[in-house]
């Protein structure tokens, strides 16, 4: 998954939205001016030949995490929710509904195919990179309220992204800027695992990964971990939807080295789908260095389920 630095699509963009490896792209900030070129955009990437289409996707959970803003509904941070949950659950509960159907028929009437959300994290105080995009620190209320605002997507035709599993809640360090280390035991990493577990229950399209070091059960950050992803994931939990990586432009994978050792450890692992954002050089390195690669049909078929539908 790769991005694209303007309003509108250069030569080189089409090219590489062309190479068989790439199967998605996400929008930023960066790509939107107001609603009419937004749409010329989207039409103009959707058009660009190709054996099977791209998989347009955004960050666009409400608060600080919303790309676009003008012309668009203001979604506020999903801590309103568990605040209000407190008072109202059964309002809350409808709120949710409400914020996922609005981002659901905003981004799905410009083509678009998924918001990566909700936040499963639970909130403990200490990560400012999550903090007010959790709903809440108790996982009976991030259940409630997760399921509702997928519910909303669902309505609008979206699917939904699980993030970032399996928990970024409890680690002070930004994963954008350094690898962050969680010591807990399993123990108590398993209550992080609750909202995870009860979205995979329901059929939740698609999870991404955290970058995030569990030193009691795997010294690879779990976005890189075949314990994690196949063992945990795959097995145990029985998960049968997509699997995003987190960004791999991050710092929090480049403990592991060069891109492209990344990159192969990330697919070897079981992700499905390997964002890279804001290095366009490593996107070009990367698909002349995957070149062997040929692109897997389970993940392909996984992936093919979040495209938007008619709602």
């Amino acid at each position: 998954m790769v991005d694209v630095a303007g309003l509108e699509l250069t030569a080189e963009d089409r090219e590489v939205l062309a190479h068989p490896l790439v199967g998605g792209m996400i929008l930023f900030t960066r790509n939107y001016r107001d609603p009419e070129q937004l749409a010329a955009l989207c039409k103009e990437i959707l058009a660009v030949p190709r054996k099977s289409r791209l998989l347009l996707a955004v960050d666009h959970e409400g608060g600080r995490v919303q790309r676009f803003r003008v012309g668009f509904t203001r979604i506020p941070a999903m801590r309103t929710l568990g605040k209000l949950c407190e008072e109202d659950s059964a309002k809350a509960k409808d709120e949710a509904r409400l914020h996922g159907l609005t981002i659901g028929q905003e981004l799905s009437s410009y083509g678009i195919d998924l918001c990566f959300a909700p936040v499963l994290d639970r909130d403990f105080g200490v990560s400012t990179v999550i903090g007010d995009r959790a709903f809440d620190n108790r996982c009976s209320t991030i259940i409630e309220l997760a399921r509702s605002f997928r519910e909303g997507l669902n309505a609008a035709g979206l699917a939904a992204t699980g993030k970032h599993y399996p928990g970024h809640g409890a680690v002070a360090a930004d994963s954008h800027l350094e690898l962050p280390v969680d010591r807990r035991s399993m123990d108590a990493l398993q209550e992080d695992l609750e909202p995870f577990e009860a979205l995979i229950k329901d059929g939740i399209e698609s999870l991404m990964m955290a970058h995030v070091r569990y030193t009691s059960v795997d010294h690879t950050p779990a976005s890189l971990s075949k314990i994690w992803i196949q063992d945990l994931l795959r097995k145990r939990s029985g998960y049968e939807g997509a699997i995003f990586c987190d960004d791999l432009s991050m710092h929090g994978a480049a403990v592991v080295g060069s891109m492209e050792e990344r990159a192969r450890i990330a697919l070897d692992a079981g992700c499905d789908m390997l964002p890279v954002c804001n290095d366009r050089a490593s996107v070009l390195g990367l698909l002349e260095s995957l070149k062997d690669l040929k692109p897997q049909k389970a993940a392909s078929d996984r992936l093919k389920k979040l495209y938007r539908k008619e709602a």
